[in-house]
């Protein structure tokens, strides 16, 4: 159907309903009292429940009208608008997702059915006879929202008073305390207000950036780490908020989001808007609404953000473009870079894709001229990029049970010394990925998943990293039951820790690990300590290669460079390059030059070669010819294939009746590989058998996997996902 088919449906007249329940098709419904529009929030029955459902269009069946069950009422908030509803389509057609689970991720704010709550808020009432310097403050901030209802969240926070002085104002009168609905506009983002100095660089790019407002365009953003994108394209919002649309930064990692909006507020002169895990579940439904009725201006969120009902976006922004976590790896399976371009594509907006390590889809987009592409060469100010060296394992006698190299140990007792900060990473989290039994060999395993368990001393409990059960460490041997023969192999960053503090007792040791933070909050206190000097030494898994800024920060030692080099992923080259770079470029952001140390018995492969020479550009030039000579992509397509099922035998039977019945992918010219055990071949429970598609770049493959896949009756047991453009292939 198409979604720019707006129409009106009087009372009593058929219309068809797309709900968020895992249904296969659009329910038939009589419009209400007052009639209803296609786009219209509605509630609808289905069975005994209500249930949240979107009016689609005209009634698909040939049900008798008197007997359709009516439309309960229709949601006082503002209908989906055609743009959305197209996206929604078009990403549940390129995903191969229901459109009802596509749905259900476009209205994920909670408390939809219900008005919105009152809440307290003040206004400037007469002013006080004593003006402190904290009262002037308040009125400060009044004036600088034009005066309008603030909450005491809203004014201690912009303010920096306590709220004891709020409510002594407004006993005074000097603040006129009343209520007003809960879901408030976002305070107005001044985009006229100084930003920081740019460089001839970042101002070059940010004038190219303003020329490209108002348009759909993909700009590729790319720069060392530290060499001020964020600030090239906070300048491309500012525009884009001057024109009076809506505009969305996208974050990698939640723990980035506080640094970053204490950066808007600065540049805009008010916060913006956020969507993320770690909102409240009443600023979700806030900004749902204001989003709607454009009363945000600016959103800053994880990727699920580009599903918000937007009245005019006309910016997205994906910040470190190449974080594999922009990839949603379970349930609707879909790339937030790749779905920002197409969302942008029917809104008429800009994107900008940062990093500075470009994911090859977007250095080739870039290249073949497809995405415009603008460079950041040097870092801003005095800083300068990290030296990059390597410390040959082969030539270094570290002791048994240790993993620090002396010339790393060296280089971070000068840094003590010098009163500067030292990271050690390690893309492992735990204390041992490894417990094995020295008597008779047994290795601690999942009971429900193909995965080792890992133990982690700090909970003082094993876990399964696919699944999340836990055990406790045991004392003897599940299996040969001798008693203390189990000992943990290899290191993790909490072993990393224990290290650490062995050779330098007085150090202060943080470690930045995400399974170590019970909430986003502790996360972003932890991370903000660091930055203002609380740590000497910092032990981090990649956490730390997300755009984190630690100015003390003058030495990275990554402890096994080699570790990513291993195995047969497609982007494992890719990957280790990346995130090794990310990392390094932690070090030396301020006036004090880094330098990054990287442990490898491999000093010679081609891609820790790359590193260390700087040569980006020959390295995804070498990656670029790899991939196409095989025709993969980005020259090539991939579908991935899951099938999981309690029931081995069924995975493998309805896997082997796909690969028997492939003649419509063999039409298009598409191969089929399988069916094989996932590499994690058992998660919670279920056997997990994977088939790998293969297609030319410019192969129908949605239409022909569709054809393909409906041949098979699944059993009831088993799950089949398809995951078009697949990012990992556990």
């Amino acid at each position: 159907m198409d979604a720019s088919d707006v129409q009106f449906f009087a009372p009593g007249q058929p219309l068809c309903v797309l709900t968020t329940q895992p249904l296969d098709r659009l329910l038939d419904y009589r419009a209400p009292e007052g009639g209803a529009a296609t786009g219209a929030f509605v509630e609808v029955p289905l069975g005994p429940r209500k249930v949240l459902g979107v009016v689609w269009g005209a009634a698909q069946g040939d049900y008798p009208v008197a007997r359709l069950r009516q439309v309960l009422r229709v949601l006082d908030v503002p209908p989906m608008r055609d743009e959305l509803r197209a996206f929604l389509l078009r990403a549940a057609d390129y995903t191969l997702t229901p459109l009802s689970l596509m749905l259900f991720l476009a209205t994920r704010a909670p408390g939809l059915f219900h008005g919105p709550a009152m809440i307290r808020v003040y206004r400037v009432g007469t002013p006080p006879q004593r003006m402190t310097d904290a009262r002037k403050r308040v009125y400060e901030v009044f004036d600088g929202f034009g005066g309008a209802a603030l909450t005491v969240g809203e004014i201690t926070r912009a303010a920096s008073v306590s709220g004891s002085v709020v409510h002594t104002m407004a006993a005074q009168g000097a603040l006129i305390e009343g209520e007003a609905p809960r879901d408030q506009p976002y305070p107005r983002l001044d985009p006229a207000r100084g930003g920081k100095d740019l460089s001839e660089d970042q101002s070059q790019a940010a004038d190219e950036l303003r020329a490209r407002a108002g348009d759909f365009s993909v700009t590729l953003l790319k720069g060392v780490t530290g060499s001020g994108k964020t600030e090239v394209y906070l300048e491309a919002v500012a525009e884009c908020l001057r024109k009076g649309r809506q505009a969305l930064v996208l974050l990698p990692e939640i723990g980035l989001t506080e640094g970053f909006l204490e950066r808007v507020e600065a540049r805009f002169g008010a916060r913006p808007g956020e969507w993320h895990s770690g909102a409240t579940v009443t600023e979700r439904r806030r900004l749902w609404r204001m989003v709607g009725e454009g009363r945000a201006q600016l959103v800053v969120g994880a990727r699920s953000a580009l599903f918000l009902p937007y009245r005019d976006l006309g910016l997205i922004v994906v910040d470190e473009e190449h974080d594999s976590s922009y990839k949603q790896e379970d349930g609707v399976l879909y790339n937030a870079r790749d779905m920002a371009v197409l969302r942008a594509s029917l809104a008429g907006a800009q994107v900008v894709l940062a990093s500075a390590t470009p994911s090859l889809e977007t250095w080739v987009n870039a290249g073949s001229g497809k995405y415009h592409r603008l460079d950041l060469h040097a870092r801003f100010g005095v800083a300068e990029l990290p030296d990059m060296r390597a410390i040959d394992l082969r030539g270094e006698t570290v002791p048994h049970g240790r993993w620090i190299s002396p010339s790393l140990q060296q280089a971070v007792q000068e840094r003590l010394d010098a009163g500067e900060q030292s990271l050690i990473f390690l893309n492992r989290r735990g204390f041992a990925p490894l417990t094995v039994c020295r008597a008779c060999g047994h290795q601690m395993q999942c009971a429900d998943c193909d995965a080792r368990l890992v133990e982690h001393r700090f909970l003082k409990r094993l876990m399964c990293h696919q699944c999340g059960a836990t055990a406790p460490v045991p004392t003897s041997c599940p299996s040969c039951h001798k008693e203390g023969t189990m000992h943990p192999v290899g290191p993790g960053v909490e072993r990393m820790e224990e290290e650490v503090r062995a050779l330098w007792p007085q150090a202060r040791v943080a470690v930045l690990s995400s399974d170590l933070f019970g909430s986003a909050r502790a996360l972003k206190a932890q991370i903000a300590d660091i930055a203002a000097g609380g740590a000497d030494i910092i032990i981090g898994t990649q956490l730390v290669a997300k755009g984190h800024n630690f100015p003390l920060l003058t030495l990275v030692g990554v402890i096994d460079a080699d570790l990513g080099l291993h195995g047969n992923d497609l982007r494992a080259a890719e990957r280790t390059f990346q995130l090794i770079r990310q990392v390094a470029g932690r070090a030396g952001r301020a006036e004090r030059r880094g330098v990054a140390l990287m442990q490898t018995h491999q000093p010679d492969h081609p891609v820790i070669k790359a590193i260390l020479s700087g040569d980006d550009e020959g390295f995804w030039q070498a990656e670029s010819a790899e991939r196409a000579a095989l025709a993969m992509p980005p020259f090539g397509r991939l579908a991935g294939i899951i099938l999981s099922s309690p029931n081995l035998e069924h995975a493998f039977d309805v896997g082997n009746a796909l690969a028997t019945r492939a003649e419509p992918l063999h039409r298009i010219g598409a191969q089929v590989y399988g069916p094989a055990p996932a590499p994690i071949a058992r998660v919670r429970g279920r056997h997990r058998v994977r088939l790998l598609v293969k297609a030319a770049k410019t192969a129908p493959l949605q239409a022909a996997i569709r054809a393909w896949a409906a041949q098979v009756k699944l059993p009831n047991d088993l799950r089949l996902a398809v995951d078009i453009d697949p990012q990992s292939f556990w």
